[in-house]
């Protein structure tokens, strides 16, 4: 192939060029105008990112029980804590250590060496030396290393996709401005650079991403919720004991010291590493069905996410083009094929005029589709690589066809909508149809244009091509336009970016589970719906958008939005940002997939911003919280479905664990009431080993269940993980069994004794018992709740007691840390208990079916109430 022409013929000459700068004004400019790079972002250092893993509100309310057991004349409860916090504070800060660098990510995107006219000499200097007027050498492959004014423009085109989220290359001009980071797809350029640095557009969208700070996740603001009541309810009832101490009689001393030990009992340490842990467990489910999760509280967000903003190319598509249907006026011939290969299925009539006119588009294209590594990949624009695949498709030996041997090229021009080519002495045309077809002859012109509207209403690309025989070969000085005239029509191409296979099956999952979606593109309006309407996204009524004609008010927009089905096409950045912010302030839990540049700022915004691994670019991965390493839209309702799985886990270990509180709390609101009369079941050490000793492992269990089958039957979660169902369940019903048999267990060991209520306290032996005997009731009472409190709805024995195998190991290891708790003598005496008497362990033995009892009685009268079937009839995890 001879090297492309200008516009105009061979006459035109080389390209002009641009004269450029000096040496010395270059060095005087970049003193001036600085260095051609992003600014710096400032970034957190790692010591004050692990700081604040240390002294967030819930740390902060442990660090405080610490110091106060401190106080109390218990320094091993004080370490215990403290390493409670460093632990949990140190895996969070794990986790969260691959942060955000999208303005890290975007320095990257710039070139390192570029050609420029210094001295009147073409040299390659570093990017970083490029200064304002300066003169830029672009050929196609190379990334545009600043902001240019072109200059001169020889069949140029320019893929900004991960700027604007345009799929399309599209053609520049001379007097056009491309921008650093965007990549020449075909064709070569001169500029002059116009903006370098923090003047670019791209420093424009960094600067945006790194202003815009993410709402905190609706699992914090449940975390803070519980935080504060349980600092309120220790605060609280650590007075009331604090006064009632004072009023039997005790010293103000030990009235406080007292109190402290109640404050200290009511503070849940397990609770927040066993909510990390949880999510922990979330997110290796995601990485193991391709979604890996960058920030671990996306994970239960994933869960309550209620709006899907969704890209079109890439994400719902394949983002490669393919010539699917060619109509010539011997007839419509359909090709079915995947990719750019060669392979496909032919039918339809006029099978070799669709040949000729495949080999006439190919002259007039640049791309290729070349084989790579054992496929077929695009080589230049993908939309010519399909005319490639499709030539080699329609090719009667089922090979790549031969190039053609071009004398002229006429790259395309926007004015003209149109490009050419002249093999020989035959002129091939192709272009849009608008600009090709009134260049031919009035037979057939309208039927073709009715062919048009039929493909375009597909959703197809359509092109037309066309030829012209010349008398001869052209002469030096022949005129495009007078060549350009007297076609013949070969006929028309449509082109499809085909959506992926899943999509239509993921789009209904999403609805069914309560979930609305929209799409949010930067590509056309027309290529957008047509696209919605195939993969059945589009709403009824059909609402399309247009970026460029927003409503200015808020509030008119927001309720445009806030309807499943939308299609918001031709969006900048800023709108995207927008759309994201509209719709949380609608109340949305809002997840915004992308994979360019430009979805950067809207991605941090986002509750959960959710990027492509294979095709995406490192900025939107990296200011996302879900990567999707398949590309598959699909995969973000899987990722749904295990977040919803981990919040009913939170909402299932949340009420394992305050259960045990009531029954730890019991002992000293007797002992107040007695007026210190009745004796102490449970130390504050006891306490402290029940919520991070035997409760641990299988509050984990339930933090690792399985998502139940109608997870996504049902629209997301909207209840607080503290509510109503939940309080009456742990305060009503299961922590006032546990606390029964708790204190009989331990009020039978004294009675067998010999003591009796009001009397002297009776020898440290007995005591050591019957304390024994109240913790080992709790902990036989936690085993069955932990079984209980796998489901809301179901009794254990309806989920087999054997299907989360986690759970039975860890109920194992619970009986196997009682064990060493009470007959390791060091430990126990430590903890101030004893192994408890026979009576004593029936009592706690018998708490073990008391309180599945007491469970499965409750979800029965939950049913009736809520007019369901009796439990069991239906296996539903809650």
């Amino acid at each position: 192939m001879t090297p492309e022409a200008p516009v105009g013929g061979p006459d035109a000459g080389a390209l002009p060029g641009v004269a450029g700068l000096s040496s010395a004004e270059a060095a005087r400019r970049l003193q001036q105008f600085g260095a051609n790079k992003l600014p710096e972002a400032g970034t957190v250092p790692g010591w004050r990112r692990l700081l604040a893993e240390l002294t967030h509100f819930f740390a902060i309310l442990l660090w405080c029980a610490s110091v106060l057991a401190y106080l109390a004349g218990m320094p091993q409860l004080a370490v215990a804590i403290v390493v409670v916090i460093l632990v949990n504070g140190v895996f969070a800060y794990i986790q969260q250590e691959r942060a955000q660098h999208a303005a890290a990510k975007l320095r990257e995107l710039l070139p390192a060496m570029v050609s420029v006219r210094r001295d009147s000499r073409i040299v390659k200097i570093h990017t970083t030396e490029l200064v304002p007027d300066d003169a830029v050498l672009l050929v196609a492959g190379d990334r545009v290393p600043a902001d240019l004014r072109l200059a001169v423009a020889a069949g140029c085109s320019v893929d900004e996709s991960m700027l604007t989220g345009e799929s399309e290359a599209l053609t520049k001009v001379p007097g056009d401005t491309v921008y650093g980071g965007t990549f020449l797809v075909n064709g070569q350029a001169e500029g002059v650079v116009a903006g370098t640095g923090g003047q670019t557009r791209l420093a424009e969208i960094a600067a945006l991403t790194g202003k815009v700070e993410a709402p905190p996740s609706p699992l914090a603001l449940e975390l803070q919720r519980i935080v504060r009541i349980t600092a309120a309810m220790a605060l609280g009832i650590g007075a009331l004991f604090f006064v009632l101490s004072l009023l039997v009689g005790i010293s103000w001393r030990d009235a406080f010291l007292f109190a402290i030990g109640v404050m200290v009992a009511l503070v849940p340490e397990g609770l927040l590493p066993t909510v990390t842990l949880s999510l922990a467990v979330g997110a290796q489910r995601m990485a193991q069905r391709n979604a890996l999760v960058r920030n671990l509280e996306a994970v239960e967000t994933l869960g309550s996410t209620t709006f899907i903003c969704t890209d079109k190319t890439g994400t719902l598509t394949q983002n490669r083009m393919n010539a699917v249907e060619v109509w010539t006026p011997a007839g419509l011939v359909s090709i079915i094929g995947a990719g750019y290969g060669p392979e496909a299925e032919v039918t339809g009539t006029g099978a070799g005029e669709a040949r000729h006119l495949s080999i006439a588009a190919l002259a007039a294209s640049v791309g290729r589709a070349v084989p790579h590594e054992g496929r077929w990949i695009a080589e230049g624009d993908p939309m010519e690589a399909a005319i490639g695949a499709l030539a080699a498709r329609l090719a009667a030996s089922g090979e790549q066809p031969e190039e053609p041997d071009l004398s002229h090229r006429f790259a395309f021009d926007p004015r003209r909508l149109r490009e050419s080519a002249i093999v020989g002495t035959t002129l091939f045309v192709k272009g849009a149809p608008e600009s090709v077809i009134p260049l031919c002859g009035e037979d057939g012109a309208g039927r073709a244009l009715e062919m048009v509207d039929q493909m375009a209403s597909h959703g197809l690309r359509v092109l037309a091509v066309a030829e012209r025989s010349l008398p001869g070969p052209p002469g030096a000085n022949f005129r495009l336009e007078e060549v350009e005239s007297g076609l013949t029509l070969l006929g028309l191409i449509g082109l499809h970016d085909p959506p992926r296979a899943e999509v239509r099956v993921a789009l209904e999952a999403a609805r069914e589970a309560g979930i609305k979606v929209a799409m949010v593109t930067g590509d056309h309006a027309f290529t957008a719906a047509a696209i919605a309407r195939e993969t059945g996204l589009i709403g009824s009524p059909e609402l399309v958008l247009e970026g460029h004609s927003l409503p200015e008010d808020d509030a008119v927009l927001a309720a445009l939005l806030d309807r499943d089905g939308v299609v918001v096409s031709r969006v900048t950045p800023e709108q995207k940002l927008r759309v994201a912010r509209l719709l949380q302030h609608r109340g949305h839990v809002v997840a915004m997939t992308g994979d360019g540049v430009n979805d950067g700022p809207a991605l941090q915004q986002a509750d959960i911003g959710v990027a492509m691994g294979l095709s995406g670019t490192d900025v939107a991965r990296e200011a996302a919280d879900l990567v999707l390493l398949d590309d598959d839209f699909a995969t973000i309702i899987a990722a749904v479905e295990q977040g919803r799985a981990t919040y009913a886990n939170i909402r299932r270990f949340l009420t394992y664990h305050l259960t045990d509180n009531v029954a730890e709390l019991t002992p000293f609101v007797i002992w107040a009431l007695s007026g210190g009369r009745f004796p102490l079941a449970l130390s504050v050490l006891q306490i402290l080993a029940l919520d991070i000793g035997t409760d641990l492992l299988p509050a984990l269990a339930l933090g690792s269940e399985a998502p139940s089958k109608g997870t996504l039957k049902r629209p997301p979660e909207r209840r607080h993980l503290m509510d109503k169902a939940l309080m009456f369940r742990v305060f009503g019903l299961l922590g006032p069994v546990e606390a029964f048999f708790e204190m009989t267990a331990y009020t039978a060991v004294l009675l067998g004794a010999g003591w009796t209520p009001g009397a002297e306290l009776p020898p440290a032996d007995v005591l050591m018992a019957a304390s024994g005997a109240a913790f080992t009731t709790v902990v036989l009472a936690q085993l069955a709740n932990a079984f209980a409190c796998r489901s809301a709805s179901v009794p254990p024995w309806r989920l087999g007691w054997f299907s989360n195998r986690l759970l039975v190991w860890a109920v194992l290891a619970e009986l196997g840390l009682l064990a060493v708790f009470l007959f390791l003598g060091p430990l126990a005496a430590l903890l101030g208990h004893a192994p408890p008497s026979p009576g004593g362990l029936a009592v706690a033995l018998a708490a073990i079916p008391a309180v599945l009892l007491a469970d499965w009685l409750y979800k029965i009268a939950r049913h009736r109430r809520a007019g369901t079937a009796t439990p069991g009839t239906k296996v539903q995890r809650l």
